[in-house]
């Protein structure tokens, strides 16, 4: 049978068709505009998000048997409040992950209502991306259409509800929303009175590999698939990336190397650090995760190569890199603040250390040595806790550099795996949509079976003790620099 995965992402819909091996029988994908109606705000349409899904579903299909099709679920942005009226309208254009208007909000909830009292509820803190300062945001500024709200929702499960009329999410996603009591996998009442909502108003809660309706007939007729499609609820964007990675039951790591990084960390059990470094959220394969997120990373080699360098040929920089471990310039890689583990908008990127005999290679270095020092600091919150994988799985597009992976796995003493097959959360969504129609009885065993290691980098003794002498010094430049941005700003 073949099983369809929807990643819904910011910036467009991708569409990944496999069956029940992990082969990948055909893949898609169709943009969408993004808008800014004013700095700093970010927003979009969810008509343009089916619309595309539903042409990306009709150029999937077209040279495939559509009997064979069992099954569709999804991976989606998560955060977004996407909010509808009692006709099932859309009220307004749905504000996204990376709309930065409710520092406000956010504020008051972290100040006022406390951070304390926030972690008790959902076991998190307010940032300015989560779901609940959005909705204060829309009480606040537009009251007439908070008055209109019927239902709440994010991205993916708006698809969901289009698609099979069940008003829906999973729990993965929904620990983004700042509403859920992720240690009791429960909507939190005391969080809904603080955003002045009732608990109808939100979605029934499913595991990411539940069935939670079927196809619509007149859906699946104008798509020429058969009658019962299941269609399961999915996971947040990183939940379902860490399904196709393998990243699922107890003690598992996965690291992405993207725009941004994150450090993904699967668990059987609860877990929060003190600080709340860390995102303690429900995941996809029934039990926890704890993630830290970066809010620069492979961007950081980017910027150093198109803007300063001015050279698109990234590998060959890297070739002259050769004194691992023996670098004395450190690079803080906060070019746009930082998330995890400082949650500080005012963080800056800086280069220490540079002297008269400092060269290009050393930058170079220092830029890709100073994600993978930062990725360590996340990765010390977990262990500060007893959450401390051995190895790690690495995705993203940092991933296919060696040099960077095997920074990776010296600086963090961890092995790196790289995946044989990397499809994101499209290839997450799939594999989910098999445990719902019961091709597996679990997502461990899906994983187990679908997802294989293409090559691993092992941490060298020798290295690893030149990399520890190295990160100890790195973890003193933030603090002592703390204060000072937040006078420069």
């Amino acid at each position: 049978m073949l099983y369809i995965g929807v990643d819904l992402g910011t910036s467009s819909v991708k569409l990944v068709l496999m069956d029940e091996t992990g082969k990948i029988h055909g893949t898609t994908s169709r943009e969408y505009k993004l808008y800014f109606p004013q700095p700093g705000w970010s927003e979009q349409n969810p008509a343009d998000w089916y619309n595309e899904a539903i042409a990306g579903l009709k150029d999937l299909l077209k040279d495939v048997d559509k009997s064979e099709v069992a099954g569709i679920s999804f991976g989606g942005q998560m955060h977004g409040l996407v909010i509808l009226d009692e006709n099932d309208e859309v009220i307004r254009p749905a504000i996204l992950w990376n709309d930065g208007r409710t520092q406000k909000q956010v504020d008051y909830l972290n100040n006022e209502i406390g951070k304390e009292t926030l972690s008790k509820y959902t076991a998190n803190i307010a940032f300015a991306g989560f779901t609940a300062p959005k909705i204060l945001w829309v009480k606040e500024n537009e009251p007439e259409n908070f008055k209109k709200i019927k239902k709440i929702m994010l991205p993916k499960d708006y698809l969901a509800y289009k698609l099979s009329g069940t008003f829906c999410t999973d729990y993965s996603d929904a620990s983004g929303m700042l509403l859920l009591d992720v240690k009791n996998r429960k909507w939190s009442k005391e969080m809904c009175d603080i955003c002045g909502i009732t608990e109808d108003m939100l979605p029934k809660l499913f595991d990411s590999f539940e069935k939670v309706g079927e196809l619509k007939h007149d859906l699946a007729a104008e798509l020429g698939l058969r009658d019962g499609v299941v269609i399961a609820a999915g996971a947040g964007d990183n939940a379902a990336a860490a399904v196709g990675t393998g990243t699922v039951g107890n003690n598992k790591c996965n690291i992405s190397l993207g725009t941004s990084g994150t450090i993904f960390m699967s668990s059987d059990s609860f877990a929060v650090d003190s600080n709340n470094a860390l995102h303690s959220f429900d995941h996809a394969d029934g039990h926890f995760h704890l993630m830290g997120c970066m809010l620069s990373a492979a961007s950081c080699n980017k910027w150093w190569m198109d803007e300063i360098l001015k050279t698109k040929d990234y590998a060959d920089e890297q070739k002259g890199i050769d004194k691992l471990g023996e670098n004395h310039v450190f690079f803080l890689p906060y070019l746009m603040g930082e998330r995890s583990p400082w949650n500080n908008p005012n963080a800056r990127a800086t280069f220490t250390g540079i002297t008269m005999d400092t060269t290009r290679e050393d930058m170079t270095q220092a830029v890709l040595e100073g994600v993978a020092f930062a990725t360590r600091d996340m990765y010390e919150v977990a262990k500060s806790i007893g959450v401390a994988p051995k190895r790690t799985m690495i995705c993203g597009g940092g991933a296919k550099s060696p040099l960077w992976r095997r920074m990776i796995a010296n600086i963090l003493n961890v092995e790196v795996d790289v995946p044989s097959c990397e499809e994101g959360p499209g290839m997450g969504g799939a594999m989910l949509a098999m445990v719902a129609c019961g091709a597996y009885k679990s997502v461990e065993e899906a994983a187990a079976a679908i997802v294989k290691v293409d090559k691993t980098e092992k941490p060298d003794p020798e290295l690893v003790a030149k990399y520890e002498a190295r990160y100890q010094q790195f973890k003193t430049i933030y603090p002592a620099l703390a204060e000072t941005f937040d006078k420069i700003i």
